[in-house]
């Protein structure tokens, strides 16, 4: 219809013309109240927002000196931040003369990606950047999101039960 006839219709009904689709030939457009609209769409975000989870990335500094139970008690720091959800960025800060002594930094680090390896994956191996030795780990992912992956991938790959005609 011609559009000063579709903007007459919207105005008899206290609504708003809006255009859906300009490009299409003809223009598609819609007789609604685009205040609702917005609102909706405000409200779908705000609820969209209120379900996301904010991924923090924790820090546990090591010392190449570090005595057996302070790597077991910062360990066990590790495997609650990975079991909260959060990323954690293990540092060895080296001073002095501890440069020259690395490898022994990057032996704790690789003990530790070892003890966590069950409840992490290692986002970024050991790697010097000046003098302090970093690695990140991450979380794995639970049984039940890996079901819910599979599940999602799984309906989202079935044929549809109308095959088209041939």
């Amino acid at each position: 219809m011609p559009p000063y006839e579709a903007l007459k219709k919207a105005r008899e009904k206290n609504l708003d013309l809006v255009e859906i689709s300009p490009t299409a030939q003809p223009p598609v457009c819609r007789i609604m109240d685009y205040g609702k609209y917005l609102y909706q769409q405000e409200k779908k975000e705000r609820e969209a927002k209120k379900h996301q989870k904010t991924i923090t990335v924790k820090e546990v500094k090591f010392r190449i000196n570090v005595d057996d139970h302070d790597y077991e008690t910062k360990k066990n720091h590790v495997l609650r931040f990975l079991d909260e959800g959060d990323k954690v960025k293990a540092t060895i800060f080296f001073r002095g003369r501890e440069m020259t002594r690395t490898g022994l930094g990057r032996q704790i680090l690789e003990r530790l990606i070892k003890d966590v390896e069950p409840m992490s994956i290692v986002e970024f191996r050991p790697r010097q950047e000046g003098n302090t030795l970093h690695a990140i780990l991450a979380p794995k992912k639970s049984d039940k999101e890996r079901a819910a992956e599979k599940a999602k991938a799984a309906a989202h790959n079935a044929p549809s039960p109308n095959p088209p005609p041939a």
